[in-house]
């Protein structure tokens, strides 16, 4: 199984803004429902946003109203913009289907944020 490549992370000011970015292939868009997971120092890796084959979305409470997930299907990628980031969304963040599978994870990208 091939691995997801996330991109678009980095570091940025509390109250900033970011997007990331992952390549998925065309058959993974038509087939399966997609996330994105970040994993803080010493937390377990968390589902923040999820969007359906259908393009329906859902969000974790703590980053709703802020993050956005969406996907382009003529270039198989998909997004996550970050806005108004708080100090606690440093993590490293991932994409992968939701359910995920074990073997997708990639390395993930590096966000924090900090003054």
């Amino acid at each position: 199984q091939v691995q997801f490549v996330e991109s678009g992370g980095g570091l940025v000011q509390p109250g900033g803004s970011l997007r990331l970015s992952c390549t998925v292939s065309r058959s993974i868009f038509s087939s399966y429902g997609m996330g994105w997971y970040r994993q803080a120092p010493g937390k377990q890796r968390e589902l923040v946003a999820h969007i359906t084959r259908g393009g329906s979305t859902d969000y974790a409470d703590s980053v709703k109203g802020r993050f956005t997930i969406s996907r382009d299907n003529v270039k198989n990628m998909m997004y996550l913009q970050m806005n108004s980031l708080k100090p606690e969304d440093t993590a490293v963040y991932y994409c992968n289907l939701v359910p995920y599978q074990t073997a997708r994870w990639g390395q993930g990208t590096q966000v924090t944020v900090s003054s």
